[in-house]
């Protein structure tokens, strides 16, 4: 079987992605033109929300990937169980025509950990995302890391919790202009109490390529397990100068990650088993 690890990652031609970027600048005042396909196969990708949120947290990042000739689904996680979630999103992977990248933003990083594992699935992509091994107890992990005020912002109702506005709008959104954080925070999906508590079966970021984006101002996430687990995953690995929310307020440095991604499964690979070298850059100064 070939080791999706073994492919190098690289990163998108500078050109292909100056032309992407600078054509969704405006992308908030109308949709960025179309723009050519990724060279090498790659144009599906696959995007997962986490918790506190839905589908439409990606919405800037979406546009950003169709102006860049990508074909984008965006699942809807119904948050009530690991399982759950984890078949909505395979749901979506079997809906695609090829290779696809695959890509989780928080605690969809479980998620994509175990759907991973689908045939179709070449590189998998965390934004500030969970990353748990099989059968890890996450949340033992991220007992040894400081904890992230967002925590104690939790409202618990009926077998579901989620964000109240101070902590959605302070440590979840931090960053995000207020009126947009106000629309997010009236969408967000509740999570069911034991959502959290559910364990994967598989690693899928063993056996293929993985790319990471830290959130180096991160209050619902530990910026140092982020940094750990990018890590244990040799990740190839960029440290964004922001919130949680990275895929809302950089969606250009998001969106790059995961055209080099798509770019990456196109490039020459080395011998198997040989894994790709984890690199870090900082942005959003």
């Amino acid at each position: 079987m070939l080791n999706w690890r073994a492919l190098p990652k690289i990163t998108v031609a500078a050109g292909l992605a100056t032309a992407v970027l600078s054509a969704c600048s405006s992308a908030s005042a109308s949709p960025a033109p179309t723009a050519q396909p990724v060279a090498g196969g790659v144009h599906n990708v696959v995007l997962v929300h986490g918790a506190y949120a839905d589908g439409s947290s990606w919405s800037d990042v979406i546009e950003r990937l169709q102006a860049a000739g990508m074909h984008v689904t965006s699942v809807q996680n119904p948050l009530t169980s690991l399982a759950d979630d984890v078949a909505a999103t395979r749901r979506a992977l079997a809906q695609q025509d090829g290779p696809t990248i695959l890509v989780g933003h928080s605690y969809a990083g479980v998620v994509i950990s175990q759907a991973g594992d689908a045939p179709n699935v070449v590189g998998l992509v965390y934004i500030a995302a969970r990353a748990p091994d099989a059968g890890e107890d996450y949340t033992a992990l991220a007992a040894r890391f400081p904890t992230p005020p967002a925590n104690a912002g939790l409202v618990k109702s009926g077998g579901f919790e989620q964000l109240s506005e101070d902590a959605f709008l302070t440590d979840f959104a931090g960053d995000v202009p207020r009126r947009r954080a106000l629309a997010l925070y009236a969408a967000q999906g509740p999570v069911s109490t034991s959502l959290f508590s559910g364990r994967t079966s598989v690693a899928a970021w063993r056996n293929k390529p993985t790319w990471y984006a830290i959130s180096t101002q991160d209050k619902t996430a530990s910026p140092e397990l982020e940094r750990f687990v990018a890590n244990r995953m040799n990740a190839t690995t960029v440290e964004l100068n922001t919130s949680h929310l990275s895929i809302v307020t950089q969606p250009d440095a998001v969106t790059k990650l995961i055209l080099d991604a798509a770019a990456a499964y196109a490039a020459p690979h080395t011998a198997p088993g040989t894994p790709g070298p984890s690199t870090t850059s900082v942005a959003g100064d």
